[in-house]
């Protein structure tokens, strides 16, 4: 293992690197090279569970690898480890880039759209969407640094969103992991594709690179079937030449024809020849076998997921009237008089910026609902989680929300921190069931070996299918989803979207994914 320094070059080498977490059962990676220029704005694309962070981690040096990794920047990870958030958000960008002059932050600042006095507030009073610019602009304020930048949009609002792909566009030399594909497409000039057998560059944005894959893999798959159509004519060729040798050698000890014996040395060249033939058959038939092994690597199989939606009797599910929320403690009003319906067979996803109150509103409607199960209260009873406060609990509620008469709801949070145990503990405490649980994890592309590990092992993206499954096995009249294509890679965002437009359930949804919500929502509420 090395990685080597000295003079400023253009190239990030990757060479023969693999890589294996301990104890695992296969590598994440394994004999890979590659390179990258530091002036790249790199998107790293890949199913979740493919090393996407791992790869990040390996270049910022954190674990033992097998290969060269040959660079003559310093890597920074985003986002980075703050251990007192109470310290003024000044103090923390000092000690995250000690040599960073403070008009360079608020250069950056400025171009985020952002006001030079949140430096003089305690970090933690940020919000996540503050959290994150700040976080950016003392990293690219520093100089010779490769910045490589982690799910950056996550619990980012539509606005922020739109904020940071302007401001990445603007900038050079980082990889971005995203799986929103607006996003990407905005702000990067080349993709970094972590496929099934393979890392692959190619130059553009996310929708060049899927096009190209599309076209090779129609290529591929074009290919394949016109092999299996060869080898099956070769294997009925092959048998047949094996036929007419055998009927030709068994006529050496055939009868006499006209007193003649039969010319056993002819009848064994023409077996012969007949063998012969039979041998190329089974040649060009195996490396039709061989060329045939060597396709298909790389297709990325997106099955059907299907969903078992209830119907009430109730055209109306839920309704709010003059609804006002706060948190007990605060002192300050969430949400005033706010009104909203949701009806049978309507996708409502709830728009706003971060601190709006949307998230609350979606908690309200579960406080008022005694047949959902909240998942933070079902792991605590099962002590599968360490008591955390309950937020539900916290929230004051006056006005009127008037549910449909037994409705159920499905409810996945956004939150998953406190998953734990094995997938068929989660199961059992979440009484679904467990085949079709990890039927759909499968489709949601688990390998088997994951359904070994236990949960908290996973990679965010990972988890956060465990909860969409889970909410997937509920027969529900209402499905409340808390942005659930957080961390979610793009494939099965659109297995997931396909599945929302085939079943057409009622949902009740948070999201900030522009493509999500254009495809998925069937009105739009804004909450301001």
């Amino acid at each position: 293992m090395s990685t080597e320094g000295g003079g400023r070059m253009s190239l990030i080498q990757i060479n023969h690197m693999s890589f294996c977490y301990e104890g695992a059962f296969e590598p994440v990676f394994e004999d890979v090279s590659f390179q990258l220029d530091t002036d790249w704005r790199l998107g790293l694309t890949g199913r979740n569970g493919r090393g996407k962070t791992t790869l990040l981690r390996l270049l910022e040096g954190k674990y033992p690898y097998e290969g060269q990794i040959i660079s003559s920047v310093r890597f920074q990870y985003f986002p980075f480890s703050v251990k007192e958030e109470d310290q003024d958000t000044m103090q923390i960008a000092e000690e995250m880039n000690p040599s960073c002059e403070f008009w360079q932050i608020c250069c950056e600042l400025s171009l985020l759209g952002m006001d030079t006095e949140v430096m003089y507030r305690p970090f933690s009073s940020l919000s996540r969407g503050e959290q994150t610019k700040v976080m950016l602009a003392v990293l690219f304020a520093g100089e010779n640094q490769f910045l490589l930048i982690d799910e950056p949009t996550n619990h980012l609002d539509m606005e922020a969103r739109q904020m940071v792909m302007e401001y990445l566009k603007k900038k050079k030399g980082f990889i971005l992991v995203s799986h929103d594909r607006y996003f990407l497409d905005g702000c990067v000039d080349h993709i970094l594709a972590v496929n099934r057998a393979d890392i692959e560059v190619i130059k553009g944005n996310f929708t060049t690179w899927e096009e190209e894959k599309e076209k090779k893999d129609i290529h591929e798959i074009s290919r394949n079937e016109k092999l299996k159509k060869d080898i099956r004519r070769l294997e009925s060729a092959a048998r047949q030449a094996g036929k007419w040798s055998d009927d030709v050698e068994k006529t050496k000890k055939g009868t006499r024809t006209a007193g003649l014996r039969p010319d056993r040395g002819y009848i064994g060249h023409k077996a012969a020849k007949m063998m012969k033939r039979s041998k190329n058959i089974e040649s060009r038939m195996e490396a039709a076998a061989d060329e045939k092994r060597g396709l298909l690597k790389n297709i990325e199989t997106v099955e059907d997921l299907k969903l078992y939606p209830l119907r009430h009797h109730r055209e109306c599910l839920v309704s709010m009237e003059d609804v006002s929320l706060k948190y007990r403690g605060s002192g300050k009003t969430i949400l005033e008089n706010w009104n909203m319906e949701i009806k049978q067979g309507e996708r409502v996803l709830l728009h706003g910026r971060n601190g709006s109150g949307k998230s609350s509103i979606l908690k309200a409607i579960l406080q008022e609902s005694g047949s959902v199960i909240i998942p933070e209260r079902k792991m605590e009873e099962a002590g599968e989680n360490k008591k955390k406060e309950d937020t539900f609990s916290q929230l004051e509620i006056s006005g009127k929300i008037n549910l449909a008469g037994g409705l159920v709801i499905s409810y996945v949070a956004q939150d998953t921190s406190g998953l734990a145990g094995t997938l068929r503990e989660y199961a059992r405490i979440h009484e679904i069931d467990e085949t079709l649980f990890l039927a759909l994890l499968r489709k949601l592309d688990f390998s088997r070996a994951q359904f070994e590990k236990r949960i908290e092992d996973y990679s965010q993206g990972q988890k956060k299918k465990v909860l969409l499954a889970g909410s997937l096995c509920q027969k529900a009249h209402l499905y409340i989803w808390d942005e659930p294509m957080n961390y979610i890679d793009i494939f099965s965002r659109r297995q997931i979207m396909e599945l929302i437009r085939k079943y057409k359930p009622a949902m009740l949804l948070v999201e900030h994914d522009r493509d999500f919500a254009d495809y998925a929502a069937t009105r739009i509420i804004d909450v301001k």
